[in-house]
């Protein structure tokens, strides 16, 4: 019979680093969320707002988590396991904030801070001590500064880019997509010495230089 390998949580920083918190119960599933932030500008004429990208969103992992001790645990207090990760929660006194963590189970291993945990308990003993629970965890993806600014940097308006015209394509419309304010369409002009921006090229390829 194959092994059971047991998903668990690990604080990376703080008073609980290195310490492993192992679920009873591996997850019967989980869901993974990924999302982007966009800002949204009314030009006049349009009869729709353009949209233009502002930053990622972390990504989100969230999960069920079952915990048994009355089956084979000689039914002790089940929150003595539970609290082995709600107080994950809590704010460290070594870092002044909940640590970051990462759970790791099989091929997966998710760097993140816990978001939210709700705690629901569905058995107890006659004396009223919890033998049986469900949590309810989500966790929010967790990145160093120094992780991110590893990571290949993405064109912005922070940075110089370019852009290709595209049919009908006005300054005023590339400025408020791609600064999120259509009246700066004057350093586009200026960054590509163009004269007349009412007659720009489909096909034309202009530098969009990074704000001051």
């Amino acid at each position: 019979m194959e092994q059971r390998e047991p998903a668990y949580i690990e604080a990376l920083i703080g008073t609980y680093e290195g310490i492993r918190a192992e679920v009873i119960f591996n997850p019967a599933e989980y869901s993974l969320e990924k999302g982007n932030q966009f800002a949204s500008a009314t030009l006049p004429g349009l009869s729709n707002p353009v949209f233009s990208f502002v930053n990622g969103n972390a990504d989100s992992l969230t999960m069920d988590l079952f915990f048994d001790t009355y089956t084979n645990m000689g039914a002790s207090d089940v929150r003595f396991e539970t609290e082995k990760i709600s107080r994950l929660l809590d704010i460290d006194p070594k870092i002044h904030a909940p640590p970051p963590v990462k759970f790791v189970w099989g091929g997966l291993t998710f760097n993140a801070v816990i978001e939210r945990l709700g705690q629901r308990f569905t058995m107890f003993r006659e004396d009223g001590v919890p033998v049986r629970a469900t949590l309810n965890v989500t966790f929010k993806e967790y990145k160093t500064i120094q992780e991110q600014l590893a990571e290949d940097p993405n064109q912005s308006s922070d940075w110089t880019k370019y852009r290709v015209v595209a049919e009908q394509d006005r300054l005023c419309l590339i400025a408020a997509i791609e600064y999120d304010d259509a009246t700066v369409w004057r350093v586009i002009a200026e960054a590509n010495e163009i004269d007349n921006p009412r007659l720009l090229q489909p096909g034309q390829e202009i530098r969009l230089p990074p704000l001051r």
